[in-house]
């Protein structure tokens, strides 16, 4: 069975668009791995899979030649891993950032597979699903877990978004602060800012006054 030129077309259009719609909603966040990164990651796998299952088909009854159409796509699964470790960042005593990520483009690469396989509609159902993870539980989980979020909030604006993790982990550097909850969230003038809770008063208001001499800083707020 062989795949004509515009089903191929659609095929890749189709893992572009529901790649972008995962990779928009990461977009807002996390600038490691955005819209481009999650639709690339689509389409790639998508390919994969096409031509996985009708790339080879001269070969097919040949003689002492085994196919399995499975054998390509199957490492996809196994490859992406190492895209995904790339976008998680190991700040301190346990705290992780980006897995939410990297688990976001480990299901991209598989509704891709799905699309190069034709299952349109497994693709398009997770693809919803992978939203309403993302936007709805989001709230859901804050809600259920806010209790462990209350304290002090300290608010950092920087002037680029690539300063936000280096002056963090500096902040971390020195173990002197207990952090019960943080994110770092792009502004709308391109800059970014970083929100940290902790119970321990004393450190976050002796960090709040160091930093207000950074010249990365643009603003500092304390409630």
């Amino acid at each position: 069975m062989s795949i004509d030129t515009y089903e191929i077309i659609i095929r890749l259009s189709c893992a572009a668009f529901c790649g972008a719609l995962i990779g928009i909603e990461r977009e807002r966040k996390e600038w490691t791995a955005g819209m481009r990164t999650h639709m690339m990651v689509a389409v790639g796998s998508a390919l994969y899979m096409i031509v996985s299952a009708y790339g080879f088909e001269h070969f097919v009854g040949r003689e002492g030649i085994q196919f399995d159409p499975t054998r390509i796509a199957a490492q996809v699964v196994s490859g992406i891993g190492f895209l995904g470790a790339g976008t998680i960042i190991f700040l301190h005593r346990g705290i992780i950032r980006g897995l939410t990520t990297a688990s976001g483009l480990w299901t991209v690469a598989a509704i891709g597979l799905a699309v190069g396989a034709g299952m349109y509609w497994a693709a398009v159902a997770t693809t919803i699903i992978a939203l309403v993870i993302l936007l709805v539980f989001q709230k859901v989980e804050a809600f259920l877990f806010s209790n462990k979020k209350n304290g002090p909030l300290l608010i950092v604006r920087l002037k680029a978004v690539e300063e936000s993790k280096q002056v963090l982990k500096e902040l971390l550097a020195d173990d002197v602060l207990m952090i019960d909850h943080f994110s770092i969230d792009r502004t709308d003038d391109g800059g970014s800012e970083i929100k940290i809770i902790s119970r321990d008063k004393k450190t976050l208001k002796k960090l709040a006054g160091h930093l207000n001499e950074d010249d990365r800083v643009t603003g500092i707020d304390y409630h």
